[in-house]
């Protein structure tokens, strides 16, 4: 706004304003006193516009997004810790600690005899991904198989910047009020592990609302999420009574979204290269393709897997000059999905 505000304009007006029989050349008293000030209000000008900049949400550093957020009751989505499944040849005391690699864990709460809850002592994703076998951090008498098998609660990094920013103007026009579409979104997008989420009407009848979620990991929640959210939404037990977040008279059932794998196959011309030379490459870029799809599902009313984007995206990769034919699911043609389903990768054949 101020970007016109430059020193050699300020310096300039200040000596328009001094008569003309006063020597006001560069090196003059007069020029060398009003230089001083001019550096300093050309100082405060671009100070200025940072605070116009730091105003307005669309354009504020995290630290004033977060204030202004705040003002309307939307806050970033904090750093949380995995919760995987740990198993072991006994029960543990509850508190024990147990580390992978540079990755410590600490039982927190006992599912069953000698399976427990494993919470990651790191926030973030990076427990997310380490299973096999524990070392205790102090020794436990007669343990002799410690091992994190499954993934039931994924961690998730703080919300980034630019995402908050998006989400607090879509907050800000949506309307939740009473049970209404924005209104469980916005309210289960707060619980841990949830990715995305789609509302349902009537499913089952007058009264019911189903919601199906994906994880934060883009994948098929684990049924610790599923259960989380069922019983914060409407607990099982006490279905359509008013114990959750769901209004009274709201029956809610909570799903996980279905995968379909996404099986390719490809007619390549080759230059220099060999297929399995390419074909990792390949899986890889198809993989990444079909994460984006993952992602948007919370907002299409359907996904399409599209043969030209991954056509287009192979003849990407060096070596690859042309894809003669392709198939998804051994069909010339994109691949449509339901409102509920989500693509993973399956097998990717290629060919000369």
């Amino acid at each position: 706004m101020f970007e016109h505000e430059t020193f050699e304009a300020i310096i300039t007006r200040m000596l328009e304003r001094v008569s003309h029989d006063v020597d006001k050349r560069e090196g003059a008293i007069i020029y060398d006193a009003g230089a001083m000030t001019a550096k300093e209000l050309q100082e405060m000008y671009i100070a200025l516009d940072g605070v116009i900049l730091e105003t307005f949400p669309e354009t504020a550093s995290r630290p004033n997004l977060v204030r202004r957020a705040a003002e309307y009751g939307v806050y970033p989505y904090p750093a949380t810790h995995a919760i995987l499944k740990g198993e072991f040849n006994q029960d543990i005391p509850i508190g024990s600690r147990f580390s992978i690699g540079e990755v410590n864990y600490i039982a927190i709460r006992r599912i069953s005899i000698g399976i427990y809850e494993m919470q990651c002592e790191e926030v973030g994703d990076v427990g997310n991904t380490q299973f096999g076998q524990l070392i205790p951090i102090e020794y436990i008498d007669g343990l002799q198989r410690a091992e994190l098998t499954e993934l039931l609660i994924p961690g998730e990094e703080e919300e980034p910047t630019e995402d908050f920013r998006v989400r607090f103007f879509v907050t800000r026009n949506q309307i939740p009020y009473g049970g209404n579409r924005d209104d469980y979104k916005q309210k289960i997008m707060t619980i841990q592990g949830v990715g995305g989420v789609k509302p349902n009407r009537t499913p089952a009848g007058g009264g019911t609302v189903g919601i199906t979620i994906i994880d934060s990991n883009y994948s098929p929640p684990s049924q610790a999420v599923i259960n989380e959210v069922q019983t914060i939404v409407d607990p099982i037990p006490n279905n359509g009574e008013g114990l959750g977040i769901a209004p009274y008279g709201h029956r809610v059932t909570v799903d996980a979204v279905e995968t379909v794998p996404v099986n390719i196959t490809m007619k390549l011309v080759l230059s220099g290269v060999t297929i399995g030379q390419v074909q990792l490459e390949i899986e890889e870029i198809v993989e990444a393709y079909l994460l984006e799809q993952r992602k948007a599902w919370e907002n299409s009313e359907f996904l399409i897997i599209r043969q030209l984007q991954i056509e287009s995206r192979a003849l990407e990769v060096t070596g690859i000059n042309d894809v003669l034919e392709s198939t998804i699911n051994s069909v010339n043609s994109n691949l449509l999905l339901t409102a509920n389903q989500i693509p993973i990768l399956g097998t990717v054949t290629l060919y000369e």
